[in-house]
């Protein structure tokens, strides 16, 4: 009697794992599955975009021998240059110094074979987001006024790819399903559900369209405000698609 008590538990234990555990991960190891009859496309697709963000990187050198008064005479001209560009808007988050280098000058002495220190160098560069890029001449106008002796240049970019990217997506998809639903016609079949999706983009880096250097010690003379062009700039995405056929 105990033995079939123990034979029947054991049944029972048995057909509640079936139902309960096998049959769903059969289910699931059957849906993963690629089906026998598919169609794999890849397309790309475009955004052409403007530009909506400039980065501005400029920077104040100075020399002398003096390097406290060096650095008084650097960090006036740019704490000048600092509220001009936070006068036009721009907000404190968009302005950054990324770097303050003091150096100092060598020059050889032959008569002693060494190195002597003639004076200093101090390089202060600051990088400036300038999201309105109706600003970004007015900007570039007002530098050199204040100081301001090198401009390495503007970057044209984008605030947020993803909206771009998103765009060319789309267009991807679209000639993506434009060719299988031919292809398929022209075998006398249909398209079904789409079994996957690769994807892969390309979203240009900065474009830099201006570059300025002045020399050190050069009279200041003001400036023509240049005519600044962001132009466009095409925003890539690639999708292959796998689909199956009816």
């Amino acid at each position: 009697m105990y033995f079939w008590d123990v034979l029947a538990l054991f049944i029972l234990v048995l057909v509640i794992n079936v139902i309960f555990f096998v049959m769903p991960m059969l289910a699931s190891w059957r849906g993963s599955l690629v089906p026998a009859r598919t169609l794999t496309v890849s397309a790309q697709g475009m955004a052409t975009v403007s530009p909506d963000m400039a980065v501005i990187d400029f920077s104040v050198v100075t020399q002398g021998q003096d390097p406290k008064a060096l650095s008084d005479n650097n960090n006036s001209k740019m704490n000048a240059v600092m509220q001009f560009v936070s006068s036009q808007g721009i907000a404190s988050s968009d302005i950054a110094t990324t770097g303050y280098d003091l150096e100092p000058n060598y020059q050889w002495d032959k008569n002693t074979n060494r190195n002597f220190i003639t004076g200093y160098t101090l390089t202060q560069t600051v990088e400036v987001k300038v999201r309105d890029l109706t600003q970004v001449a007015s900007v570039l106008g007002g530098l050199a006024p204040l100081g301001v002796n090198q401009i390495g240049g503007v970057d044209f970019t984008f605030q947020d790819p993803d909206k771009f990217v998103a765009l060319a997506r789309a267009d991807a998809l679209t000639k993506a399903a434009s060719e299988a639903g031919m292809m398929a016609a022209q075998a006398g079949t249909s398209l079904g559900t789409v079994v996957s999706i690769n994807e892969s983009h390309y979203i240009p880096g900065p474009q830099p369209v201006y570059n300025m250097a002045s020399g050190l010690g050069s009279v200041a003379i003001e400036p023509v405000t240049p005519s600044i062009a962001p132009g466009t700039q095409d925003v890539t995405d690639t999708v292959t698609v796998t689909y199956t056929l009816n």
